[in-house]
């Protein structure tokens, strides 16, 4: 499946995509026997609200009355009462830049898609700054620049960007930025960003509805959650690699090294990250607390490790070796039993192919399922694993210009057109 070949999405249809509907499907809607076209203007805003996205622009094209849609308010009100689309999966290459479309992979069509990327304030950043994303939520991306630290919210679809100020000063100079997550909603967003050592953690939170960075919370241990004991006076971590390492600092790419996993458990925003020796931190940012998890395998097995977010809790998706085979699971901890607990496992015949490899994977979630991708020199491949019915289907590659794409991680956001980088609607400039 080429990406060439399918549809260019953004700021509406590209005039220049090269794949078409069939002639026939447009024959039917114009035969039937009710035409959307004596449809009133609210009705068929509402009507054209509930396709998918791609379909969406693909038939703005039709005509000048759809096209103008795209632009109307009432329709983009419309589209935000949809309670959810299906996922798209914007991929990063293992050198990030906007030099070439970016590529999304379509989870409702199954195919590759490319975006008309990049909008003008993304343009004048790439060419004095590297720019790389780091969080996506709901329709959005954050992007950031560096080695300025601004971050850049854009909406992948209009090609409406926000610069948001930089803590970069306050930060560096006082702090270690560990985690960077976002949260949205319909009218608003939170840019959230965690910051120090385990012995004194910190949030800052940018509210999009204020459009200000909130003061600096400290976050205390919780000390009702069981701590690992750790017997050990060496720092040992498991590289992303799959090498045992003793050192202080766990080495990430640029695009995963401030990742990090928001969950809503009732009503409780809990972000988490992995420690740089490698354990898993939740820190619940509604009641200002945090806690390390116990590891899930011991310190001498070889692994490689992600976090994602799962059905609305986080999971952790491992690839370990062990008896010269390769096994790649997905766990989830239970907070009763304080234990991991075992939810997906990709069959032998899949994953006994990656022993020796010494691969990376990169992961991110949406629903139930879940999007793996597997690097190393020798290995790259993407699955897609239903958690639930513990179902991995292999993705096909993407093929541009003839050659395969090698992609290193993805994020997560859903197409909507309405997704507000301001906030509120609100476009002070």
């Amino acid at each position: 499946m080429e990406a060439a070949e399918g549809d260019a999405v953004y700021y509406g249809a590209s005039e220049k995509s090269k794949k078409r509907k069939s002639p026939e499907k447009f024959e039917i809607n114009q035969s039937s026997n009710f035409p959307l076209d004596e449809l009133n203007q609210d009705v068929l805003e509402q009507v054209l609200s509930w396709l998918p996205t791609s379909n969406f622009f693909r038939y703005t094209s039709v005509c000048k009355r759809w096209k103008s849609v795209a632009n109307s308010a009432t329709f983009r009100l419309a589209c935000s009462q949809i309670p959810s689309r299906e996922p798209w999966y914007f991929m990063v290459d293992s050198q990030p830049h906007f030099q070439n479309q970016p590529i999304v992979f379509d989870s409702a069509e199954n195919n590759w898609k490319r975006l008309n990327f990049p909008p003008p304030l993304l343009q004048q950043k790439q060419s004095c700054c590297n720019l790389v994303p780091v969080a996506a939520s709901g329709g959005l991306l954050c992007f950031l620049s560096s080695p300025s630290d601004d971050f850049i919210i854009c909406n992948p679809l209009t090609g409406e960007c926000r610069e948001i100020v930089s803590l970069n000063y306050e930060i560096k100079i006082t702090k270690t930025l560990l985690g960077i997550g976002m949260i949205s909603s319909p009218e608003s967003y939170n840019l959230v960003l965690l910051c120090g050592e385990l012995s004194e953690l910190s949030i800052r939170v940018y509210n999009s509805s204020t459009q200000k960075w909130e003061e600096e919370t400290m976050l205390k241990r919780n000390l009702d959650f069981a701590a690992e004991d750790d017997n050990d006076h060496a720092v040992y971590f498991l590289s992303k690699c799959g090498n045992v390492v003793v050192s202080t600092n766990l080495q990430r790419s640029p695009c995963k090294q401030y990742s990090s996993v928001i969950t809503d458990k009732k009503g409780e925003k809990i972000m988490y990250f992995l420690s740089s020796s490698g354990t898993i931190v939740a820190c619940n940012l509604t009641r200002k607390l945090f806690s390390e998890y116990p590891r899930i395998l011991a310190v001498y097995h070889e692994y490689s490790i992600d976090l994602v977010e799962c059905g609305g809790e986080v999971c952790v998706v491992l690839l370990m070796e062990f008896l010269e085979s390769a096994s790649l699971r997905v766990w989830k901890f239970d907070e009763n039993g304080q234990s991991w607990h075992q939810i997906a496992a990709m069959p032998p015949a899949m994953s006994h192919g990656f022993y020796g490899k010494k691969v990376d994977i990169n992961c991110t979630g949406a629903g139930h399922q879940i999007l793996v991708c597997l690097n190393s020199a020798d290995v790259c491949s993407y699955f897609l694993c239903n958690s639930v019915d513990n179902e991995w289907i292999e993705v096909p590659n993407c093929y541009v210009n003839g050659e395969a794409k090698e992609f290193v991680c993805a994020f997560t956001f859903e197409p909507r057109i309405e997704a507000s980088v301001w906030g509120e609607g609100k476009k002070n400039k």
